[in-house]
């Protein structure tokens, strides 16, 4: 079976990590999706390609090799709802997130091939998430944990209108220090380029919510980036536009560097 996350260990306080940029599947799911399942439409195209200046600058990178459609683990193992009152795409999603079935009928996986997914898939990634981020924590006294995404620029069934370029989400702030969501805000918003906004429709999924504690000293923070910024088109094989890409990861970068240089108070301090 394939790896389920690919993990380069970095030197530096900030961890990224892709949970949506895979594209393997479990052991016969393949024959039993439809046609448009098995173009794979919701997954975060080029995730590592974007990021690549992450590992330039010393930080570590997870990215997970299978698709969502495996399992979703940008959602809680009890897949609970991250917007009431909104569609919820599910840890183990039947539907895309358009509305149509990604499994013929009748071949979309039970409850017991849910859990074993969750713990073939989720936990093990989960996991070297938690462990990394207490060992960054012990060595720094401090963490960020960065979570990359992408998504169609509109999809009517989860969002209205079109989304803006760039939506980073801190759960409402109470993911991260205040001092670094503003520094953040502040370098979106002095790039012309691209439209932002901070904590609107994407607030942060599960990742951003379940580690992101600034007491302890983990700070979360989720970037979605719409789609159109990079791709050439947003349907199958979803070619990429390099030079749009080369500008859009030129932004990403600079906005990990504001997360490696901000220094919370207390490290600052030497508490």
């Amino acid at each position: 079976m394939t790896d389920v996350f690919s993990f380069v260990r970095g030197t530096m306080p900030v961890l990224v990590t892709l949970p949506h940029s895979g594209c393997h599947l479990a052991p016969g799911m393949e024959r039993r999706m439809t046609e448009r399942g098995r173009q794979l439409p919701d997954t975060d195209w080029y995730m590592e390609h974007l990021y690549a200046g992450a590992l330039s600058k010393g930080m570590g990178v997870l990215k997970a090799n299978h698709s969502r459609y495996v399992v979703d683990l940008n959602r809680g193992a009890d897949d609970a709802a991250l917007y009431p009152g909104r569609p919820s795409t599910g840890l183990v999603p039947a539907l895309t997130f358009d509305g149509q079935p990604i499994y013929h009928e009748g071949q979309a996986p039970d409850e017991s091939e849910i859990a074993e997914r969750r713990e073939a898939y989720w936990r093990p990634y989960h996991d070297a998430v938690a462990e990394e981020l207490e060992r960054l924590r012990q060595k720094w006294g401090w963490a960020v944990l960065w979570d990359g995404h992408s998504i169609k620029s509109t999809i009517p069934r989860l969002f209205e209108g079109t989304l803006p370029d760039l939506n980073l989400g801190t759960n409402s702030g109470q993911s991260c220090d205040g001092e670094l969501q503003t520094l953040l805000g502040q370098r979106l918003a002095g790039n012309v380029a691209y439209s932002h906004v901070v904590n609107g429709r994407f607030k942060g999924g599960y990742t951003t919510r379940h580690y992101g504690q600034p007491e302890r000293g983990i700070h979360a923070i989720q970037l979605e980036i719409a789609q159109s910024t990079y791709l050439r088109s947003g349907e199958a094989p979803w070619p990429i536009d390099l030079e749009k890409a080369v500008r859009l990861s030129r932004m990403i970068d600079g906005l990990l560097e504001t997360a490696l240089c901000w220094r919370p108070e207390a490290a600052c301090s030497g508490k």
